[in-house]
C-alpha cells in the first residue's frame, strides 16, 4: 500500500539536534519504514529514488534549506516532471529561508498530528502554495544538476563564508549568525584593506534568455524562485506584481554608486525611481540565465563551485506544490 506521506528527517539539522524522542517515536509508530533518516547524501538519493518507484506523492522534509535542496535535487533526478510529489517543509534547520515562503508552518508533534489529519481526510494538497525550483546545471554533462530556491554570488558568497566560520556558526543561532555576518560584512566594507576587493566584486558575464546582459565586475548577484523573503525584503523589480513564476534576479555592478541608499531601500522592499534608472542595478524575471564566473556561488546556504570553465546555467522546474498547514 502506498503511504499517504513519508518524512525525511535530518537529525543533524540545528533544531533537531536537541532531540524530541516523543516525536521520533510517534513518527516511527505511524509511518514505520517511511520515517526516513538518511545518514549521507547518497543514502538520501537512493531513498528518494525508491519513493519515485513507489509513486509516493507527498514528501515531508524535516530539516533546513540544505536538506530541502538535497531532496529537491533527488526528486528532479528521479521523478517524472509531470508527476512531481507535493512537499511539506518542517523548519528545523540552521537556515529556513525557504520555509518562510512555502513552509508547513509547524514542526514536531504538532506538525505530525496535523499531517496525519490531512492524510486521513484524503487530500494532502487541499491547501498549497505553488512555486518552481531553481535548477543549477554545469557545462559538464556528467555533473548532475542541483535544485534549490535561492542563489547568490559575489558579496553574498563572501558574507556566507563569513557566516560559516566556526566562531559564528557554532556559537549563535541562525538569526544571530545573520546579524553577526552583517556586522562583519560592514566592517569589511569599511576597512581600507578589504573595501576595494569587496566593492570591485567578481568578474561575471550574465546572459538572460539567450541575450547577453552584462559582462564585467559584479558586486552582488542574487536569484530566487521564491515570492517572499523575510522581514519584507524584496530586492527585485521589473514586474513583481505580475506574479511571474520564473527566476527573479538582481545584478549589481562592481563599485556601485549610492550603495548605502540602495541597500536601505531594498531591505525595506522599496525600489526608488533613481535605482531603477541606474545602469549599475539590474533586475528582472526570466526562465533561463547563463552565468560565467570563476568564483564559487551559494545555493540555499551551501557553497558550490562553478566548475573548471566557470559556466553554470539557471533554469526552473515544473511547478511544485508546497503543502500548508
Amino acid at each position: 500500500m502506498t503511504p499517504r506521506f513519508v518524512i525525511i528527517h535530518n537529525p543533524r539539522s540545528r533544531r533537531n539536534r536537541s532531540g524530541n524522542e516523543q516525536y521520533s517515536m510517534m513518527a516511527r509508530r505511524l509511518l514505520g519504514d517511511d520515517f526516513l533518516t538518511p545518514k549521507a547524501p547518497d543514502e538520501l538519493v537512493r531513498a528518494v529514488a525508491d519513493l519515485a518507484r513507489r509513486n509516493v506523492q507527498c514528501i515531508v522534509v524535516d530539516g533546513g534549506d540544505g536538506t530541502l535542496s538535497d531532496v529537491l535535487s533527488a526528486v528532479h533526478r528521479h521523478y517524472s516532471p509531470d508527476n512531481l510529489p507535493a512537499i511539506a517543509i518542517l523548519p528545523s534547520g540552521n537556515t529556513n529561508l525557504i520555509a518562510g515562503d512555502v513552509g508547513f508552518g509547524l514542526r514536531g508533534m504538532e506538525a505530525l498530528s496535523r499531517l496525519n489529519r490531512l492524510a486521513a481526510g484524503g487530500d494532502m494538497r487541499r491547501n498549497i502554495r505553488r512555486r518552481r525550483g531553481l535548477v543549477v546545471s554545469w557545462s559538464d554533462p556528467q555533473r548532475s544538476p542541483v535544485v534549490g530556491m535561492f542563489h547568490g554570488g559575489a558579496a553574498f558568497r563572501r558574507g556566507i563564508e563569513l557566516a560559516h566560520q566556526p566562531a559564528i556558526l557554532d556559537r549563535y543561532s541562525h538569526e544571530m549568525a545573520v546579524i553577526m555576518t552583517l556586522c562583519s560584512s560592514i566592517a569589511h566594507l569599511l576597512s581600507r584593506r578589504f573595501r576595494q576587493e569587496w566593492m570591485q566584486g567578481d568578474r561575471v558575464a550574465l546572459t538572460v534568455e539567450d541575450a547577453p546582459r552584462r559582462a564585467g565586475s559584479c558586486f552582488l548577484f542574487l536569484a530566487t524562485t521564491l515570492q517572499k523573503l523575510p522581514h519584507g525584503v524584496w530586492p527585485f523589480w521589473q514586474g513583481h506584481d505580475s506574479h511571474d513564476d520564473g527566476i527573479w534576479y538582481l545584478d549589481v555592478a562592481g563599485m556601485p554608486p549610492r550603495l548605502t541608499g540602495a541597500v536601505l531601500s531594498l531591505l525595506r522592499g522599496r525600489v526608488p525611481a533613481w535605482l531603477r534608472r541606474n545602469a549599475a542595478y539590474d533586475s528582472g524575471c526570466a526562465r533561463r540565465i547563463r552565468l560565467e564566473m570563476k568564483e564559487d556561488f551559494v545555493l540555499d546556504g551551501e557553497v558550490l563551485d562553478s566548475g573548471p570553465d566557470g559556466v553554470t546555467y539557471l533554469s526552473v522546474t515544473p511547478p511544485i506544490d508546497f503543502i500548508q498547514a
